[in-house]
């Protein structure tokens, strides 16, 4: 690769970055991608399960997290969950809708992976790797990037290097190092969709009940989640506690209602009524897991006879069943995070075309950015939409 010059270099070729090149490629640029690894598209390999959760139907701006929440919208707009799934459908790929509008290939992920490559080299891009890239150098009429393989010189360079979630990926902190290099703002990093973990007794308690799951809503800060929850020998883990992880902060609570179709107050009562001879831990366990119900009428809920107990003591029962208040000690952390929350700063950045504001031809994608999804294909459809409007402009 010694001295070789290309209108865009992308650094990074996870699904942001081949999305980027793609479009620019056929835009008839002379494109090469540069990638660390070894094995390219890991993380779209273990996504959803090795099947790729690529998109999902009802993806919006309302589905994301940023210091501005704005930022997103151009981005979308331009490149729209229906234009990914075109190009799925062109290239015979068989997907079904798991649910809540989350698309998975019915294969394997590695659909995607053949789709985004074959594509790619059809239209000429250059995928190079393993190659490090050791320093970047911005020139008058482009950069010089210096690589283990000798140097790269082009017009725009784009930076789709991930977050640092799931480091055996490969993930490292490579496109906040660059963003510091060119003096772009950053917000602060932490891990999202991730499991709460816990100490103690509590702790204990989940231990117990690992593998036991239940339909929950869960609520912390501005975040409010209907799916499963799903205990572990660390803590709590599922759809909705993973969603939740994305708006919980240190030291805050996480309130639970293990019952979210019931008004557990006046339905306890009510039995209390109709089936007063029955217990309590009897009647909790038509609605919830029996593992559960001895754990919550050992620890938290005195059980009887409903007959023998008192409205208050239902009612405090009912509370507790629509509102178990739980403060997690921490999250299992970027090892099992599916995403990387913060990064480069919006205010750096174009909506318009993912570009650098201060450093001309300049670009940042995907989950480098200070844009993240909820759980479901949303941050997939990010890295389509940033990667297609950047590719556009580079």
């Amino acid at each position: 690769m010694s001295h070789q010059s290309f209108d865009v270099a992308v650094i990074g070729a996870g699904a942001a970055g081949m999305m980027t090149a793609i479009t620019a490629a056929r835009r008839g640029r002379r494109v090469v991608v540069l990638d660390h690894s070894k094995k390219l598209g890991t993380k779209i390999r273990i996504s959803g399960g090795g099947r790729c959760n690529f998109t999902n139907l009802y993806a919006s701006p309302q589905n994301y997290l940023s210091e501005n929440p704005h930022f997103c919208k151009s981005a979308l707009k331009q490149y729209p969950q229906t234009a990914f799934i075109d190009w799925v459908r062109e290239n015979a790929i068989p997907f079904h809708e798991k649910k809540l509008g989350q698309l998975f290939c019915d294969r394997s992920a590695q659909d995607i992976v053949d789709m985004l490559f074959g594509t790619a080299n059809k239209a000429g891009v250059t995928v190079a790797n393993p190659v490090s890239v050791n320093a970047i150098n911005a020139h008058a009429s482009g950069f010089e990037l210096r690589t283990d393989k000798g140097a790269v010189i082009c017009e725009s360079l784009v930076i789709a290097t991930g977050g640092l979630s799931i480091p055996k990926s490969g993930a490292t902190d490579f496109g906040y190092r660059i963003a510091r290099q060119f003096e772009l703002p950053l917000v602060s990093t932490r891990a999202g969709l991730v499991p709460f973990t816990y100490e103690g007794s509590l702790k204990a308690r989940c231990k117990a009940l690992s593998g036991v799951s239940v339909d929950a809503t869960v609520t912390s800060g501005a975040g409010n989640f209907r799916e499963g929850l799903l205990f572990t020998h660390r803590g709590l883990s599922g759809p909705s506690i993973l969603q939740i992880s994305s708006y919980w902060r240190e030291k805050q609570d996480v309130l639970v209602n293990l019952m979210p179709d019931t008004d557990a107050t006046d339905w306890l009562l009510g039995m209390k009524r109709t089936t007063p001879r029955r217990s309590l831990k009897a009647v909790l366990s038509e609605s919830l897991p029996n593992r559960l119900v001895d754990m919550l009428t050992s620890e938290f809920i005195r059980d009887g006879r409903l007959a023998d107990m008192s409205d208050k003591a239902l009612r405090s029962a009912g509370s507790f069943l629509n509102g178990w208040c739980t403060r997690p000690s921490g999250t299992e952390g970027y090892r099992t995070a599916e995403v990387t929350m913060g990064g480069v700063s919006t205010s750096a950045l174009s909506s318009k075309t993912m570009g650098v504001k201060s450093v001309p031809g300049l670009f940042f994608v995907g989950e480098v950015v200070d844009v993240t999804g909820h759980l479901g294909g949303y941050n997939f459809q990010w890295a389509w939409s940033s990667g297609y409007v950047a590719g556009c402009a580079a």
